[in-house]
């Protein structure tokens, strides 16, 4: 059991240690003006969406339900953030805290959009919840295309299809939220992945997650023992929802305008190709996924028309590679040798305590 968990912790250790030095490095050559504009203009979008793909991993890789309509609470998020941020941008003018509060109302808002989507959803499996999952985020999305909000003398009002309102509009139908303030950082959105992988690999390692995963591997032998389907399923699909909403939060006050249109279903198969690129299950993997495929296709501009063309033939091989028998034992070896190398260094460093 000790070995169990000593391999856990050290699995857990590398992969919180991969994105502290990430950030180190990174940040450090910010501050120093050693990194082009291009790779500045893309830290917040890959830490965006890095808790996307770990987030969609806790629904797809942990609980085991492919969901298509992650993008719908990214959307949520983004929309209930913005419009928090524009309201108390007075009365608040710590834009750090204005951030966090925003990202945080985000969140909530985009969890309890999860649980009235999961709760009639999650009765339903495999192909068909993807499809249902799907038609979710899209009129998640028309909804809030429909939507107008504006402020008079601190009262907000609401309409559906009604753009006559009093006041200044903040959410103006399908252009969306204008005038927003961009608070996003590249350290608040390290600080938002550090949660992500919290709450994930304390979710995956708890009873809870082990509740889930029997789920995933055979729902009939797990109900059996008196487990709930619905109130773990439900669990992991919530606690995702409310991570992209965050994002999607911090996604928001990235752009000066956000809009419906940027949340398309195509977003979600974005973020599901982060997941399946990275291994299904595996939060490293989706972390460096994520971040390759975010700043490739900037790298391949110079190659103007072709830049797509030597993406999609980047996703192919990857593909293949990853699912080559050989390159699989490769990086298994290699891990192995890596945690074997830690948990030898623990025993010595134990042995010299005693």
């Amino acid at each position: 059991m000790k070995k169990k968990l000593n391999r856990t912790f050290i699995n857990n250790a590398i992969t919180y240690a991969m994105v502290i030095i990430a950030f180190v490095v990174l940040y450090s050559m910010q501050q120093a003006g050693m990194l082009s504009r291009t790779i500045k203009g893309q830290l917040i979008p890959v830490c965006v969406w890095i808790v996307m793909a770990v987030s969609l991993n806790l629904t797809v890789g942990i609980s085991g339900e492919l969901s298509l309509g992650h993008a719908g609470f990214m959307c949520v998020g983004a929309f209930v953030g913005a419009v928090f941020s524009g309201v108390f941008k007075a009365t608040m003018p710590n834009e750090t805290l204005r951030l966090i509060l925003s990202m945080l109302v985000g969140g909530i808002a985009a969890g309890i959009t999860g649980v009235i989507v999961g709760v009639p959803v999650l009765r339903l499996r495999g192909d068909y919840l993807a499809i249902v999952t799907l038609a979710f985020g899209e009129i998640i999305r028309n909804v809030l295309n429909c939507l107008y909000i504006s402020m008079d003398g601190g009262a907000l009002f609401f309409g559906f299809s009604n753009p006559s309102l009093p006041g200044k509009l903040i959410v103006n139908g399908p252009q969306g939220v204008q005038g927003i303030s961009r608070i996003s950082t590249f350290p608040m959105g390290f600080a938002l992945i550090i949660v992500t992988l919290i709450v994930v690999l304390n979710m995956t390692n708890s009873r809870a997650g082990r509740a889930i995963m029997a789920l995933r591997d055979n729902r009939i032998a797990a109900e059996s023992v008196g487990i709930s389907a619905t109130k773990y399923k439900l669990m992991a699909f919530v606690t995702s929802a409310a991570l992209a909403g965050m994002a999607g939060a911090l996604y928001a006050m990235n752009y000066s305008t956000v809009t419906g249109a940027k949340f398309k279903f195509d977003t979600s198969i974005l973020v599901l190709v982060f997941v399946v690129l990275g291994g299904i299950g595996s939060i490293r993997g989706s972390i460096i996924a994520a971040t390759v495929l975010t700043i490739l296709p900037e790298l391949l501009r110079e190659f103007s028309d072709y830049r797509m063309l030597i993406y999609a033939v980047v996703l192919i091989v990857v593909m293949l590679a990853t699912n080559s028998p050989a390159f699989k034992q490769f990086l298994s070896v290699v891990k192995d040798k890596i945690v074997g190398l830690f948990a030898k260094k623990n025993r010595e460093g134990d042995a010299a305590n005693e």
